[in-house]
């Protein structure tokens, strides 16, 4: 007993700990963009579905079989061993495999995870079910289910130690180390219970007959079941994905607010299969209700909503129907003897949600449609369920009350279903989705007014709004106005003679541009194709860097990388001016406001450059981050909070940095520059391997 206790325990909690382990490794390789987490979880979900089947083939008839499980663990272990001679630790490429373009992102991420830990992970995945199949043999008599609860039990304690004992303490690399080792202990483990079984399995034959006769009839799972199985767990699966996009795109993407969803999820794995006391159809048709009402009360409040209200929200909705979702699978689960190939069902719908995110959402829906439709499809699964199962309706006023509910909350999600994808069509003659988000042309105007000004809208932030009148075409808008920290600078710092060559992380609409002068070059940096086709004139809407005076340059890929390789093949690019406008989203890149990054920014810089920080956030306060930078960099620090009343422009925060503290000493910048005298902070440094958002809060 305590042997499959053990085992099942280390291969479930290194399972689960290296999912946001290697997607933080990877992140910023792909620019920071929240879908980065979808792609690393389809990837880990289909492999799960790969290891279940494996599991069910091993578990079946056949000699020997558990020699070809003992041949891939020593080979996961050799090529550990090799790969920790080449990189910093056996599941950390090398910065040689960092992707090279920013094309085909979800398959560059494939790669670089099978070759990290694909093997190690496959045979991770294929513990739960196989030693539960090996304990059901042992143990004829007792259900192996719990053995499913303490499984995730060890998942879930990995989800909660990552963000809040291991990301804190410990590097990337001495991460890789310590789960490698755990890895090899658990190879160790593994290896043991398959020579046990082979010794046990040589010269026997399996021993069906008696449990055979023992069971009813129609026992034997129908194509009914395992299509309700599919589809449950493919629901419950888009909802987790779902709910982490809304989230990280909201806040950050950092790996609690990966940890959180997927914690939540493997609580109600946890709940479901501890057994049916668990999970009371009554109570959770009532949770889940609820969770409908507040899902479109937090809609309609998206703009006011404080940002945790937002997550807590998201989060009782996620384990509602999670917990709907998995009680009624849990009560669907066949007879012990199709344990392996339930399982591997369960998988295959989990593999079939992320597939749906990832490969179709994207092509099919112009918005994120998903959490609204996989709400409604969890309504509808529940009330089918109700259908087909007769122990669910045994009692008549339970069945007339529980469906009136049923139809009630099946009516609203559906009514908020409908809103949520019509609004995403109102006014916005452009839309378009790919793997970095979602992207609309929007048109605007004064209230009372015909639409005047089209907008650049990603996600739920406007990126940038351009007058469409001829006379106020060029006209800085935005965050970016002349009374802005950035329109303060390029309009009131001395220009050299030869020209002033200003970098711009992040392009928006091009809106920065306006300012460039005949000898000036603006390079804008953008990771996202979309967003270049928009601001280069695609469909005529903006035309910001086509009516620019100066030389404008775009360079497509995430900005760091491509500043990187910029200094590897040509050196500094010797900025004037460099401006991140890359934290104005409610969703910030972490990667590029920390100690490497900038780092990466003053060599790029002249020595009397600027650098210039767009810091403009609903939900966190970046000052502090800016503030301890400017500190370990000595750098002098300058704060323009700029409230800029007026059409089409918005408050906006911006942090002024420079090497010579007189090169802001400009009057301009002085009279606008927010008093710092007083003003302290104990943040500790950010760098590649810690940030911490919640002490940001706002």
């Amino acid at each position: 007993m305590l042997y499959f206790i053990l085992c099942i325990f280390l291969s479930a909690f290194l399972l689960f700990q290296i999912q946001p382990m290697i997607a933080k490794y990877i992140l910023p390789w792909f620019g920071g963009t929240p879908a980065v987490w979808s792609t690393v979880m389809l990837f880990f979900q289909v492999l799960l579905t790969g290891g279940y089947a494996y599991a069910n083939w091993l578990t079946g008839r056949g000699r020997r079989r558990e020699v070809v499980h003992l041949v891939l663990l020593g080979v996961a272990l050799l090529a550990m061993f090799f790969l920790a001679l080449v990189w910093k630790s056996p599941i950390t490429p090398g910065q040689d495999w960092r992707p090279s373009s920013p094309d085909d992102p979800i398959w560059q991420i494939f790669k670089l995870l099978a070759v990290s830990v694909g093997l190690p992970y496959f045979l991770l995945s294929t513990n739960s079910p196989l030693m539960q199949a090996w304990f059901s043999r042992q143990r004829p008599g007792q259900s192996p289910y719990w053995l499913y609860a303490l499984s995730n039990v060890g998942s879930l304690l990995a989800l909660v130690s990552y963000p809040v004992l291991i990301e804190p303490a410990l590097s990337l690399p001495w991460q890789g180390r310590l789960w490698s080792l755990g890895f090899v202990a658990f190879a160790g483990l593994a290896a043991t219970g398959a020579i046990r079984t082979l010794r046990a399995r040589v010269g026997q034959e399996r021993e069906d007959g008696p449990q055979q006769e023992a069971r009813d009839e129609g026992a034997t799972p129908g194509g009914r079941d395992y299509g309700l199985w599919i589809a449950l767990a493919a629901t419950a699966s888009v909802l987790l994905l779902a709910v982490t996009s809304r989230i990280t795109q909201e806040v950050a993407v950092i790996p609690f607010l990966w940890v959180l969803p997927l914690t939540i999820y493997l609580l109600t794995f946890i709940l479901a299969f501890a057994g049916e006391r668990w999970y009371s159809r009554r109570f959770y048709l009532v949770l889940l209700f609820v969770a409908t009402l507040l899902y479109g009360w937090s809609l309609v409040r998206s703009d006011t909503l404080f940002i945790l209200s937002q997550i807590a929200i998201n989060a009782l909705v996620l384990f509602a129907a999670c917990m709907v979702c998995h009680g009624e699978l849990y009560r669907l689960r066949p007879h012990p003897d199709y344990l392996t190939g339930f399982y591997l069902m369960v998988s295959v719908g989990g593999a079939v949600g992320g597939l749906l995110i990832t490969f179709v959402a994207p092509y099919v829906f112009q918005g994120y449609w998903e959490m609204p439709l996989g709400f409604l499809v969890c309504w509808l699964l529940f009330l089918g369920v109700t259908f087909v199962r007769r122990e669910a309706r045994r009692s008549r006023l339970d069945f007339v009350v529980g469906n009136v509910l049923m139809l009630c909350g099946l009516l609203i999600a559906g009514a908020l279903a409908v809103q949520y994808i019509l609004a995403d069509f109102t006014d916005a003659p452009y839309s378009e989705r790919n793997f970095y988000g979602v992207v609309r042309v929007r048109e605007m105007g004064e209230r009372g007014s015909s639409p005047d000004q089209l907008a650049l809208i990603h996600g739920i932030t406007i990126h940038g709004i351009q007058f469409q009148d001829p006379d106020r075409r060029a006209l800085a808008t935005m965050y970016f106005s002349e009374t802005s920290g950035a329109g303060v600078v390029l309009r009131n710092v001395p220009r050299p003679e030869a020209g002033r060559r200003v970098g711009v992380l992040g392009l928006g609409i091009g809106t920065l541009a306006t300012y460039g002068q005949p000898g000036d070059v603006y390079r804008f940096y953008e990771i996202n194709p979309a967003v270049i086709r928009l601001a280069q004139g695609q469909g005529g809407y903006f035309t910001f860097l086509q009516e620019s005076a100066a030389q404008v340059e775009v360079v497509a890929g995430d900005a760091r990388l491509s500043l990187e390789a910029e200094l590897a093949s040509a050196g500094s690019q010797y900025y004037d001016i460099l401006i991140l406008d890359v934290f104005s989203s409610d969703s910030i890149p972490v990667h590029l406001l920390d100690a490497e990054a900038f780092a990466l920014y003053l060599q790029h810089l002249k020595p009397d450059g600027l650098l210039l920080l767009h810091i403009t956030n609903r939900h966190l306060d970046l000052v502090p981050v800016a503030w301890t930078l400017a500190g370990y960099y000595d750098l002098s620090f300058v704060l323009i909070d700029d409230p800029a009343e007026g059409v089409a422009i918005s408050r906006s925060v911006w942090v002024l940095l420079a090497r010579d503290p007189a090169r802001l000493t400009v009057p301009a910048i002085q009279e606008r520059a927010a008093p710092m005298d007083i003003y302290t902070t104990d943040l500790r440094l950010w760098t590649d391997d810690y940030s911490n958002l919640f002490q940001i809060l706002k």
